[in-house]
């Protein structure tokens, strides 16, 4: 793994910072806060990050709650992005709060999904499908508001034309299109693989905004994430969703928490740009690319308040990845093929607020499996003596 400077935010000094480091004495993960050059041990006063963020003094705590054990900074950010699992190392900043993820969210990749679909998951159509898509679509699109009269005459004509598509509803439709990510607890972290299905051939990483929720609903902090996608298993049927998004380490979160407070809100989190950088391992390739949230076509508190609330309760809380706009057209292996990834390419994720996501890619089934689940979670908690009574 090479060296990802930028790991921390540029305003770490100013910036609340908590996550999961993995201890190797513990023999399992502690909660810790970031403060100045030494990561702090949080879990006696919240065993989980679940338990912390539903805390109304979690930004006190992180701050300032005494700490019997402390772990250099430094030395654990290089053993974490250069694979060493021996020592403390960090985790994705999240436990028990489900990964769930918003999909079409911006307008770019509403018209690439709608070109998956039409290509039927095959690459080497996109290109002619995409042409089409755009002379009918045009850019108006993007001025859309979700499900106001405009959208629903937007709608009517392209139902005329014959490009309506199950994508546009869930992208200028009065609905969001939420689902769940990938299990509870299997995020892996920064400095870690990412895995793709060896069968898949048109694949991508998907860079987002993940909001941290609480029980009650209430966005308390953000992160980065990487919502792996195989756009050819996807693109076959949309009810390969599962397949096309959930695999061993398909979800990357991190590479810490930052809690909204008075020097980063809600309101900074809407204009934050996130840069994705790929470099490839065996062909030279490069890409990079900027999303701003700016262009999102929903509001973050919308997406939240259409994930948890009357309609779904979830006391642990969410991890919410909240949709890209990037959908990569820029070709890499022929003409017209467009991207996909190649086993060791570095994915960085990265956004001068909240530091940056790296991890390599391989194959899913050959990344480290995933076994750490919520019974080996509590059964280590309880040996620590750290579950109440």
């Amino acid at each position: 793994m090479p060296e990802a400077p930028g790991t921390l935010p540029e305003d770490a000094a100013r910036a609340t910072l908590v996550g999961r480091l993995y201890d190797p004495a513990a023999g399992g993960p502690c909660v810790v806060a970031v403060r100045g050059g030494e990561l702090a041990d949080l879990t006696p006063h919240a065993p989980t990050v679940a338990d912390l963020l539903d805390r109304e003094d979690a930004r006190t705590l992180a701050r300032s709650a005494p700490a019997a054990t402390t772990w250099p900074l430094a030395e654990v950010l290089d053993a974490t992005l250069h694979g060493r699992r021996d020592v403390p190392h960090l985790l994705a900043p999240c436990d028990l709060q489900v990964l769930k993820a918003c999909g079409v969210t911006f307008v770019r990749s509403m018209i690439e999904r709608v070109i998956e679909e039409r290509a039927k998951g095959d690459r080497s159509g996109a290109a002619a499908v995409r042409a089409r898509v755009r002379d009918v679509v045009g850019g108006a699109i993007g001025d859309l508001v979700p499900g106001s009269p405009e959208a629903a005459r937007a709608k009517e004509v392209l139902i005329a034309e014959g490009l309506w598509s199950q994508y546009l509803e869930v992208g200028i439709g009065p609905d969001a299109e939420v689902f769940t990510k990938a299990p509870v607890l299997s995020a892996v972290g920064t400095g870690a693989e990412v895995g793709v299905w060896s069968r898949s051939q048109w694949n991508n990483p998907e860079p987002e905004l993940v909001l941290a929720v609480d029980s009650r609903g209430r966005a308390v902090g953000a992160t980065l994430g990487n919502d792996v996608n195989l756009r050819d298993v996807e693109g076959r049927s949309a009810l390969l969703l599962g397949k096309a998004k959930d695999n061993n380490a398909s979800c990357a979160i991190g590479p810490l928490l930052r809690l909204f407070d008075e020097e980063f809100t809600v309101d900074d989190a809407r204009s934050l740009d996130i840069r994705l950088t790929i470099a490839g391992a065996d062909d030279g390739f490069v890409l990079e690319s900027v999303s701003s949230l700016r262009e999102i076509s929903r509001d973050l508190l919308d997406l939240v308040g259409q994930t948890i609330g009357e309609l779904h309760r979830y006391p642990d809380g969410v991890m919410l990845f909240t949709g890209t706009m990037f959908a990569p057209t820029l070709d890499r292996d022929g003409a017209g093929q467009g991207f996909t990834h190649h086993l060791g390419d570095t994915v960085t994720i990265s956004s001068p607020r909240l530091g940056a996501l790296v991890n390599t890619v391989a194959h899913a089934e050959q990344a480290p499996p995933w076994t750490y689940g919520i019974r080996a979670l509590m059964a280590n908690l309880a040996a620590r003596g750290l579950l109440g009574s």
